[in-house]
């Protein structure tokens, strides 16, 4: 990233404030391994196996939703990072400017919980990682004491990658994206050589409400990096070609997801419990062969822990917008301390890893796409964001609005939210308008989010667009961007 005082250190020391055009140096190329590394996890795996087990979806189907799934989700994670090369500042402090600076704690405080989520999920599945490379090399078998001691172990480490910053990240992501890349060519090599193909391609095809389903549990993934895009893209020049950080950013995600999921849709086939396994790692070592299993776990090991890494570097940002005053890297340990403890519950308590997952993705996916209705509607015609309204968090901050709040994006906000739920069928939930329509039937609540809130945040009356004072570089002129 941007090699200059402030961030060429070991530290990162930049909050969420706005970052100056003189530090901002960075090049859209860089954010290729940033998403693939966002993606290295063998989640995946288990996703592609349950197209097959609980989708019965053949193999060309499972394709073309492990082809579509990225293309859909990070699609809008790039044309949301467009507003970080705009505004120059993280997602959720740039949120500020469109819901106002009370407002946004709405939000904010939604999207911050759900993250505990998801870096929950994360760290046991790293955990689990651990256990299983013991099993296998040393013969040391899974309990509860030896359960918290590989969790304890995860999340520290991600404390520490995450609380240095954006150069550690990325420097970590592209030696991960090599070694990455490297080893699932070797698996994919071995399962072409080891499957019965046959029966991989004689399988009946599914239904077309199962294969639109499949694109939103693959999606959903990618649905929750949406609002931490401009973190990663604050540091590009303002002429960065958004065309460009929107290609790179599904190349990025697309380049893992499409195999990983054919992959465990593959191994799916010979193995069909893999999909329904009390954790989604240890079937690895049943599969492949030793002298594969254990690097292509250790390599899912680094994969998860960026993952962990990238998502508290931004929950560090959200927990800033939402009034925690202390520095980025230390707002990142709260996150780190709740995903310690949830996933000891989680690891000790529940009897279906698989099945918690996929109900709190459907829940995930809708949390953070009534943001992205509201925000990307207001992309279109937002160009560039005040950068000390966005640090004034006080009546005098022109983004104040009414009382703090902008009337027209909190009402799309939540009135969006309580839409896709309403449509959202999980095992924890099931909305009143779940049954008995299109959107219900196909798994569409999040779709339905996205489209409610940002059609009512469009016809709503909003503020007048601030447009900060003029700086010593010219602003970047208007383009055409499609929301």
């Amino acid at each position: 990233m941007s090699k200059t005082a402030e961030n060429d250190g070991a530290l990162e020391t930049r909050g969420i404030e706005q970052v100056p055009d003189h530090e901002r140096t960075a090049r859209i190329r860089e954010l290729f391994p940033t998403w693939v590394g966002a993606n290295i996890s063998v989640l995946l795996l288990t996703m592609g196996a349950s197209l097959v087990v609980a989708y019965r979806l053949n193999f060309w189907q499972a394709l073309v939703v492990a082809a579509a799934a990225p293309v859909v989700s990070y699609g809008l994670v790039g044309l949301i990072g467009i507003a970080g090369k705009r505004g120059g500042a993280p997602g959720m402090a740039l949120s500020r400017a469109v819901f106002g600076q009370r407002g946004n704690l709405l939000p904010g405080s939604l999207i911050w919980v759900a993250r505990w989520g998801w870096e929950t999920i994360n760290a046991v599945t790293g955990a689990y990682a651990v256990l299983t490379v013991l099993d296998i090399v040393f013969g040391v078998r899974a309990n509860s004491v030896l359960d918290m001691v590989t969790l304890l172990a995860f999340v520290v480490a991600t404390f520490a990658i995450s609380g240095l910053g954006i150069n550690a990240v990325q420097k970590c992501n592209k030696y991960a994206t090599y070694l990455f890349g490297a080893f699932s060519v070797l698996v994919l090599g071995y399962l072409v050589v080891d499957t019965d193909w046959s029966a991989v391609f004689d399988r009946p095809a599914g239904t077309v409400a199962a294969m639109i389903t499949g694109v939103g549990l693959i999606a959903a993934g990618g649905v929750s990096w949406i609002p931490s895009a401009p973190d990663f893209t604050r540091y590009l020049p303002r002429t960065a070609s958004s065309k460009g950080i929107v290609g790179v950013t599904v190349g990025g995600a697309g380049i893992v997801v499409l195999p990983m999921v054919l992959m465990g849709m593959i191994m799916a086939v010979s193995t069909p419990d893999l999909a329904s396994a009390s954790d989604p790692v240890s079937f690895l070592g049943e599969i492949l062969p030793t002298w594969i299993a254990v690097p292509y776990l250790v390599i899912a090991l680094i994969g998860m822990l960026l993952i962990n890494s990238m998502s508290m570097y931004s929950a560090g940002f959200t927990a800033q917008t939402l009034g925690f005053t202390v520095p980025r890297h230390w707002a990142v340990s709260v996150n780190a301390v709740i995903s310690l403890i949830f996933g000891g519950v989680l690891m000790l308590v529940a009897t279906s890893f698989m099945g918690s997952f996929i109900a709190f993705l459907s829940l995930l996916a809708v949390a953070f796409s009534a943001w992205v209705g509201v925000f990307s509607a207001d992309m279109l015609r937002r160009w560039e964001y005040d950068g000390e309204a966005l640090a004034d968090t006080g009546r005098t901050s022109a983004y104040w609005y009414r009382g703090g709040f902008s009337p027209a994006a909190v009402a799309a906000w939540a009135v969006g939210l309580a839409a896709g739920l309403a449509f959202t069928t999980s095992d924890w939930f099931t909305g009143p308008l779940a049954a008995n329509n299109l959107i219900g039937e196909y798994g569409l609540g999040w779709v339905a989010t996205i489209v409610v809130s940002g059609l009512l945040y469009v016809v709503l009356p909003k503020p007048a667009v601030v447009v900060p004072a003029p700086a010593g570089t010219p602003a970047e002129r208007p383009e055409s961007v499609t929301v």
